[in-house]
């Protein structure tokens, strides 16, 4: 069965098809399924080396710096505090109702955000904010008050307009009246976590969020006048059945978001301690999680939202559907992204920056975050820092994650490479894919076909040579 889109009347050229169909095999996705990266970054951050340290990040920056251009900059900050856990969050989140804690670690946030700051330019100008956590809300007016006021301190930022600037909400957290004080703050987009709107799912992952709470934050964050609002959702629930999917949807299409992300649920229980306490048995099998994924599908599209790619659908005037039309759509550590030449400066406890040719990633504790910060340390753990192959990988990688497509040319223009010659072994992988209708090798473009777009994680590993080095297994979620 094939989901339908909405076509536009101004469709873009061949090569930035955005609207067209996805079609869904079932067949080819249950066969074809397995544990896969999602290329937030390549390489993926479970490659990153602990030989890499403060250090070398300074060098990085150094180094950005002596070669000029004030390239602009994306900020993110890891809130990683909550009330309650919730049972399927892999997150690197602290539960406590503690708000000491939440006071302590803002107080070596900002000394963070000043050692970040001192090493760029004024010139760098921030296009991108972004609040993740964890449950950023957790902390107080007063407390958000504070932090923004050093952030703009510190740093330069974009006018409201152009500036992209987000936080992730949890609405049992935030009233009406916090979502206006949120956009007096300076956010300017907001994300809510809803996962499921069923009670009886709700409860198995101890998240109970009445619908009427949702509803309520994402009104008031249009009556502020937020320029986006955006839904996460998660399939594969305990307890979650097509009918109680079906329901959900209605519901999410009935609030209108902009923008709307449709997550596998990951059960690694092996990996993540809150999801021992789902029961296996409320698990849905893996053909029902295939047809959530078809009727989600469906009914986004149905709805006129624009299939991104992975698990994004967004409203066809949405920042992401023009940028993916017009071939500007990027991939970072929050999922798609319009702002594509942007350094990616990190705040917080595990949080991943990206800074010229190199990823750097923070210590996941809180203790090592305030030791290494009392020595006047950024708390830079490990990292990664790119060779030639690495970077043309990640460029490729890049272009089917948001594209689905790689000129060949292009790719042999900016890297040193033929690629018919330097990607023979993956090429004759990419047949078999061929043959099974996922995409197709031209002589001057690779392009994923609409039943490949789904599969789009399977197709970017065979260009993973760390794959081949460290086989693909339960660190990563299953990739449909």
């Amino acid at each position: 069965m094939h989901a339908t889109a909405v076509p536009t009347p101004s469709q873009p050229a061949p090569h930035t098809a955005a609207y067209q169909t996805v079609e869904f095999d079932a067949g080819l996705l249950q066969r074809l399924g397995k544990s896969g990266p999602r290329y937030t970054s390549y390489p993926t951050a479970d490659r990153f080396d602990e030989d890499f340290g403060y250090r070398d990040y300074l060098h990085a920056v150094a180094g950005m710096r002596t070669r000029g251009g004030a390239r602009p900059l994306s900020l993110y900050l890891h809130i990683p505090f909550c009330d309650t856990v919730c049972y399927y969050c892999a997150c690197n989140k602290v539960v406590t109702k503690n708000r000491e804690k939440a006071a302590t670690y803002l107080a070596y946030l900002k000394r963070e955000i000043a050692m970040q700051a001192a090493l760029f330019s004024s010139t760098n100008e921030v296009e991108q904010l972004h609040f993740g956590g964890g449950t950023p809300t957790y902390l107080s007016d007063a407390q958000m008050d504070d932090l923004m006021a050093h952030l703009r301190r510190s740093f330069r930022f974009a006018p409201d307009a152009a500036g992209e600037f987000s936080i992730e909400v949890d609405p049992r957290t935030v009233s009406p009246e916090r979502v206006h004080t949120l956009r007096r703050q300076g956010f300017n987009r907001i994300s809510l976590g809803v996962q499921d709107f069923d009670p009886e799912v709700q409860r198995a992952v101890n998240r109970v969020q009445p619908e009427e709470e949702t509803r309520a934050v994402i009104d008031a964050a249009r009556a502020a006048g937020f320029r986006s609002v955006s839904i996460d959702l998660i399939y594969g629930l305990p307890k979650q059945t097509l009918e109680t999917m079906r329901q959900t949807l209605d519901k999410v299409v009935a609030a209108d978001p902009d923008r709307i992300a449709v997550y596998h649920y990951a059960h690694m229980p092996h990996l993540f301690k809150p999801q021992r306490r789902i029961v296996d048995a409320d698990m849905p099998d893996s053909e029902t999680k295939l047809l959530m994924l078809q009727l989600c599908i469906e009914r986004l599209v149905d709805a006129g939202y624009v299939y991104i790619g992975m698990d994004h659908f967004a409203r066809p005037g949405d920042d992401l559907a023009v940028a993916q039309r017009q071939g500007r759509l990027h991939r970072n550590f929050q999922g798609y992204s319009t702002h594509a030449d942007t350094d990616l400066v990190a705040c917080g406890v595990s949080a991943i920056g990206a800074v010229g040719a190199t990823y750097s990633q923070n210590v996941k504790t809180l203790d090592a975050y305030y030791e290494l910060l009392d020595q006047n340390e950024l708390p830079v753990v490990r990292g990664w820092r790119l060779g030639m192959d690495d970077a043309l990988r990640r460029s490729l990688i890049q272009k089917l994650m948001c594209q689905f497509e790689v000129s060949i040319p292009a790719l042999e223009q900016a890297f040193p490479i033929v690629f018919r010659d330097y990607f023979a072994p993956e090429l004759a992988r990419l047949r078999e894919m061929e043959d099974d209708g996922l995409l197709t090798i031209g002589e001057e473009w690779l392009s994923v076909t609409m039943k490949g777009r789904l599969l789009i994680r399977n197709i970017c590993m065979v260009f993973d040579r760390y794959l081949a080095v460290r086989p693909e297994g339960p660190r990563h979620s299953q990739t449909v």
